[in-house]
């Protein structure tokens, strides 16, 4: 590399670097200008892993150079043309051809989730380079939204061709760091298995998915258990997907050669991407919900999106295209999560959640190993436990208590109607009291539906450290942006760790009544409710 004073930075003397595109684990892109051919072109820097030995780092920058000039081959309107590798101070530089654009990462970021017909058509489009790819003997390794361009033209590229990552190399470097995008990656290269074009299907299941629902379904707060988790975990339901939903899950089998074959999947993808249905025999659809959107409130607990069924009475179900996809981004934006908080009462409340009290609670409770229950206690009446008292002695010897966790469920004001969306003070409202046996605990759990839909995100932690209570709450608010038509759906909470327990659902209905204007003017959801009317609960509504 040269460099001029005054001037930019010039590789191999001819590519002048202009500015930098964009930056990831590997390198950095760069706008450039080739000085021979006076045009414009993408350079990218390719940057060694921290921790790769001398010798290991010149093996890989030789096996990146074959694999560019490999995919150099590839000869696709979808794929992006390679030009040259130029070797600088001994490092490669691709040259590629320069998209004018944005990447869909850039535009999911802008709009929020996409409709299901154009997730389809840029799956078909990034589907045929990857045929292309796979043809020609090159594997991508890295398909994810930051590498798929959107030209200003409309056509759709895939770049970062047989770069992203060195065949026959660990996902992890020495010191543990995760290269690459893990929540794309394959089951098997999470396993440290050979991938093969199955890894790049997988990948790209996982981008259709997140284009639809705003995020990648295995994405976790650490690398490592983000792998973990693609490898053990179960596909959450996609309920934005519609017609797509067969599709993802056939691409997202977790065994590579039962997943749907790329050329299987790519008619799938043009029929849908043209507004068509996949056959029957595709995969078990997933149901796909009208447009609902959450209202923010000036609630400590803001309400969530519902993301139910209407019922077949339903009049706005015909509603426009363009309404239920800005409702979707409307709901994407404005959903926020629910603030967990250590509950207040103490001992007297923690008591009757072990009691079972409550007639409002449905509860579930689940202990390791499976089966296993709290001793009972003495209640007094005079009967004996057929079991005798251990002595001191052998308390000592015992083994602590299998961890458990309990889960009581409340619902309030669970059947609405009138105008809507529901003012804050009688949106239906949830309630769930975690309760651990002992500590410290971290429990994981989230909010599902009975049509399998999952709410705030998905999974959530709750943190019970040594020497604090043993009880926490979660509580979410429903409303939808629906102006007619009645929702029903039944709630409930899922605990993954440390045990595995659901609590049970609790049915709740929101039914939108389109009132007569009086006056010349449509009364507002304020208006339909004084100030003054108290709460059916005797409170606000908020944690």
């Amino acid at each position: 590399m040269s460099e001029e004073p005054g001037h930019e930075r010039v590789i191999a003397g001819r590519y002048r670097l202009l500015a930098p595109l964009g930056e990831g684990g590997m390198g950095t892109v760069w706008r450039a200008r080739d000085a021979l051919l006076h045009r414009e072109v993408a350079v990218k820097e390719v940057r060694a892993p921290a921790g790769l030995g001398g010798d290991d780092v010149q093996r890989m920058y030789a096996r990146l150079e074959r694999e560019a000039w490999a995919a150099a081959r590839v000869t696709n309107r979808n794929v992006v043309t390679v030009y040259d590798v130029a070797t600088d101070e001994g490092r490669p530089w691709v040259v590629m051809e320069l998209v004018r654009g944005l990447s869909l990462a850039e535009v999911l970021d802008a709009e929020g989730p996409l409709s299901p017909q154009r997730a389809a058509h840029i799956g078909a489009e990034v589907l045929a380079a990857l045929r292309a790819a796979h043809e020609a003997g090159v594997l991508h390794r890295d398909v994810k939204p930051a590498n798929v361009l959107i030209a200003n033209d409309g056509r759709i590229v895939l770049t970062d061709f047989g770069i992203a990552m060195v065949e026959g190399s660990s996902a992890l470097t020495m010191t543990g760091e995760v290269i690459g995008s893990p929540e794309f990656l394959a089951p098997e290269r999470a396993l440290g298995r050979t991938p093969g074009p199955e890894s790049d299907l997988w990948s790209l299941g996982v981008l259709l998915y997140a284009a639809v629902e705003g995020h990648s379904p295995f994405r976790h707060d650490t690398p490592l258990s983000t792998l973990r988790a693609i490898v053990d975990e179960e596909l959450p339901p996609p309920y934005r997907a519609g017609p797509l939903a067969p599709v993802i899950e056939g691409l997202l089998r977790k065994e590579p050669e039962q997943r749907l074959p790329a050329e299987r999947a790519e008619q799938e993808l043009r029929v849908i991407g043209a507004g068509g249905s996949p056959r029957a025999d595709t995969v078990r659809a997933v149901p796909y919900p009208p447009a609902a959107a959450a209202r923010t409130e000036p609630s400590p607990t803001p309400p969530m999106a519902f993301p139910g069924q209407p019922a077949a009475t339903d009049p706005g179900g015909t509603a426009p295209v363009a309404r239920q996809e800005r409702d979707r981004r409307a709901g994407r934006v404005l959903v926020a999560g629910v603030v967990a908080l250590a509950l207040a009462v103490g001992g007297l409340t923690y008591a009757l959640l072990n009691d079972g009290g409550g007639d409002g609670d449905r509860g579930a409770e689940a202990s390791t190993p499976a089966g296993t229950k709290d001793p009972p206690r003495n209640t007094g009446s005079g009967k004996s436990s057929p079991s005798p008292t251990p002595t001191p002695s052998e308390s000592e010897r015992s083994s602590p208590p299998p961890q458990s966790v309990r889960v009581a469920l409340e619902g309030s004001r669970t059947h609405y109607t009138g105008p809507c969306p529901p003012p804050g003070a009688r949106a239906p409202r949830f309630t769930a009291t975690l309760t651990v046996g002992r500590l410290p605990a971290e429990v994981r759990y989230r909010w599902v539906t009975r049509d399998g839909s999952v709410l705030d995100g998905g999974w959530k932690t709750a943190s019970f450290p040594e020497g604090g209570g043993r009880t926490k709450q979660d509580a979410v608010t429903v409303t939808t942006e629906a102006r007619s038509g009645t929702f029903e759906n039944e709630i409930a909470v899922e605990v993954r760790e440390p045990v595995r327990t659901t609590s049970e659902s609790v049915p709740f209905s929101i039914t939108c009544e389109t009132e007569t204007p009086t006056g010349g003017a449509s009364p507002s959801p304020s208006d339909t409710e004084p100030d003054t009317e108290e709460d059916p609960d005797g409170g606000s509504g908020s944690s």
